[in-house]
């Protein structure tokens, strides 16, 4: 039976008499990989327990020799030289960007030549999302549709919404890849039937992202709804007698905005103002309060005792 061939990367010591050769096994450079955020800075380590009297390199993903040593082989300012010894090639790249993202090599130059990958992986930061759909008022009863959107992340962000306190569930989520074929831009939707409480009620869009660092980045918007009018009458003071002074307080509340009238002249604080009461004052007194969204009269029954 034929044996498999088994063979092992080593070299011989100068010493050893050429007949029984000793193999001492070559050591392969390490090292790891890396993740940076766009506008960062990453630092590449390689290390070998063996240069063998070799210089150690770094080259980028176009195979471009970075560093040979202690000696720059690319002008580009944002990469130096952290360490170099023997045993040791450290460099750092500045203010990254996505581009320079990919495998990175660390050679020595042996015979054979021995490599290591560095992947350095370059994450986009997620730009400030923006609500649509709150621009114009809602009726109440009816659904908001809002839409959130945020692009530049890589990989795609996480959107998350909330009224008030409450936690929103979304709709369904969109990503779509931008321009540069590198970052994403995400959009995410929510309905929701509104109700007079949800005037200005706050609505938050936040986005999470690695590259955010576990802090957040969010957009809060009010939402403005048209509701139904109410009115009521209050009397001042609220039990009447003859020969009194009385002030019946129209308050209508609506929105948009409500406008009142009575039977009798209404001055503009909406104070019908009796300054001398008599019996022939009593009688039911009427306020209408009427906005775009309808009328509501309010009533108030006066017996002057």
């Amino acid at each position: 039976l034929a044996l498999p061939l088994v063979t092992q990367c080593c070299s011989c010591t100068s010493d050893a008499p050429l007949t029984s050769p000793v193999c001492v096994p070559e050591s392969q450079p390490t090292t790891s990989d890396e993740t940076v955020v766009a506008g960062g800075t990453v630092v590449l380590k390689c290390q070998v327990e063996d240069p063998d009297d070799s210089s150690l390199q770094w080259s980028n993903p176009a195979q471009q020799t970075l560093y040979f040593g202690e000696k720059r082989a690319l002008r580009d300012n944002r990469i130096q030289l952290e360490r170099s010894t023997p045993n040791e090639l450290t460099i750092s790249i500045s203010d990254v960007v996505l581009s320079d993202e990919g495998e990175y090599t660390c050679s020595i130059f042996t015979m054979p030549v021995r490599t290591a990958k560095a992947l350095v992986t370059v994450l986009g930061i997620p730009q400030k999302p923006q609500i649509f759909g709150h621009e114009q008022p809602i009726d109440e009863e009816k659904i908001a549709r809002l839409t959130c959107r945020s692009s530049g992340s890589k990989p795609a962000a996480q959107l998350r919404w909330k009224k008030g306190n409450k936690e929103l569930k979304d709709e369904g989520t969109e990503v779509v890849e931008d321009p540069n074929g590198k970052t994403f831009t995400v959009s995410s939707r929510v309905e929701f039937r509104v109700t007079k409480e949800d005037n200005e009620a706050e609505v938050t869009c936040t986005v999470d992202h690695e590259s955010l660092q576990n802090s957040e980045r969010s957009t809060t918007q009010k939402l403005q709804v048209h509701y139904k009018p109410t009115a009521k009458i209050e009397p001042y003071p609220q039990y009447p007698r003859e020969g009194e002074k009385l002030q019946l307080q129209c308050d209508g509340q609506g929105n948009p905005m409500v406008g009142g009238a009575t039977p009798l002249q209404l001055s503009s604080d909406s104070v019908l103002i009796f300054p001398f009461l008599n019996k022939s004052d009593s009688g039911t007194y009427v306020c209408t309060a009427t906005s775009s969204m309808g009328s509501v009269v309010a009533k108030y029954n006066l017996d002057v005792s």
